[in-house]
């Protein structure tokens, strides 16, 4: 094998991760990264608010694959060789310590992205990794020798023996064309892991509140999920409608994101429960207004709102309380619908549902069955995750399998 190499196109956690692997499984094996932007792991940078949600604690595989909406029945094999335990003590080795906080999400101690970025850095460069900043790939050809030549953003060719395309999501197809050049096709990109723009005038003036455990639906699909809600000016955010837009998808798509919401503010209370519930109230507090008791986990100020949305008067009081009043109340705690009127893109998961298809990639490789010498890993694949730590765990995995891979190939 001559010393052309490996090349790594993109300057991410997937990218960063197998060109680690593959340095330090061949040391004499020439590994080089081209970034196409100003800065390496742009996306770690920014990820859980600035810490780094590194991965999630979960250790048997196929219950971790349980959260990708794309890809759980692939990954579980995958998952077997490279888990979160594994990602977990391949920081610690590197002198990172994780913490696991009560929603199974885990952090560097430090509570800073940077450390993670640092780790990653000073990882690559004492396997000698060749790390290029704001040089893209632009073309790739593949050349009767079997090796690829490559055409730069700054105008360079570049030859390398094997490839590794790690470019990030698909939000538009054209970044996935790399992908396509060399025979690859890509299941069309649309976004998940949403927020929902909701124009209901009783949400209003509730921005910042939230709720622990809610159940959120769409009628007439199987979209359901449970979660932490939470309340913007603009609609609603939090776990539970983040799931619900990673499982949705392309069904949410399909709708223009225009379609109703159910939600169930209380769904720890059958029908049945809530009716006791406030006949209880009734006869032990007749005098109280129905506005001032609000049933927890939720606040004053949204069960006031709910109320008024049920068409009850601010001033009636839990003895007043007529039948169809009280029917009223619970429809509206139990099956709120809202008008979803659009869609946001949470500001720290800006991920894609789509890209390379993965029955045209041996994952056990990572490799290309279309294309030898082209390997893959991370978000250029159909592979999405929950929030939660589940898109940079797939990073680490698929990095890990593609680097080991790419130096056997050595």
């Amino acid at each position: 094998m001559s010393s052309r190499g490996v090349v790594v196109a993109g300057g991410g956690a997937a990218g960063f991760f197998a060109a680690i692997a593959c340095a330090e499984t061949a040391p004499g094996l020439e590994v080089t990264i081209l970034e196409k932007g100003p800065q390496f792991l742009s996306k770690v940078r920014i990820s859980g608010g600035g810490r780094c949600n590194v991965t999630h604690a979960g250790f048997d595989a196929r219950e971790f694959a349980a959260n990708y909406p794309r890809g759980e029945r692939e990954l579980i094999a995958p998952f077997q060789r490279f888990q979160a335990s594994d990602t977990v003590a391949w920081f610690e080795s590197r002198g990172v310590k994780l913490k696991t906080e009560g929603d199974g999400r885990m952090f560097p101690t430090t509570d800073s992205s940077q450390t993670i970025i640092d780790c990653l850095l000073g990882a690559a460069r004492a396997a000698g990794v060749r790390l290029n900043l704001n040089r893209g790939v632009e073309a790739v050809t593949k050349r009767p020798d079997g090796a690829f030549e490559l055409r730069l953003s700054d105008g360079d060719a570049l030859p390398c023996d094997r490839l590794l395309l790690a470019t990030g999501g698909c939000r538009a197809p054209v970044l996935g064309q790399l992908a396509v050049s060399l025979g690859h096709t890509l299941e069309p990109p649309v976004p998940s892991l949403f927020t929902f723009h909701v124009e209901a005038p009783w949400l209003r003036g509730l921005a910042g509140v939230s709720v622990e455990a809610v159940e959120a639906s769409v009628p007439g699909t199987a979209l359901r999920e449970r979660g932490a809600l939470l309340l913007m000016h603009w609609g609603l955010s939090g776990p539970a409608i983040l799931r619900l837009s990673a499982w949705g998808a392309r069904k949410l798509h399909g709708f223009d994101y225009h379609f109703p919401l159910r939600l169930n503010w209380l769904p720890r209370f059958s029908t049945e429960a809530l009716t006791a519930e406030l006949e209880s109230r009734r006869k032990a507090q007749p005098a109280r207004l129905v506005v001032n008791t609000p049933i927890a986990p939720l606040s004053a100020r949204l069960w006031e709102r709910l109320v008024l949305a049920s068409g009850l008067a601010g001033d009636t009081r839990w003895a007043a309380l007529p039948r169809a009043g009280r029917h009223q109340l619970i429809q509206q705690l139990l099956r709120t619908e809202l008008p979803v009127t659009g869609k946001s893109l949470n500001k720290d998961e800006f991920v894609t549902c789509g890209g390379v298809r993965l029955r045209e990639v041996n994952l056990k490789t990572m490799e290309s069955r279309l294309c030898p010498g082209l390997y893959f890993a991370g978000e250029l694949l159909d592979i999405d995750g929950l929030t939660g730590g589940f898109n940079f765990q797939a990073a680490w995995t698929t990095g890990w399998i593609a680097g080991k891979a790419l130096a056997r190939r050595h």
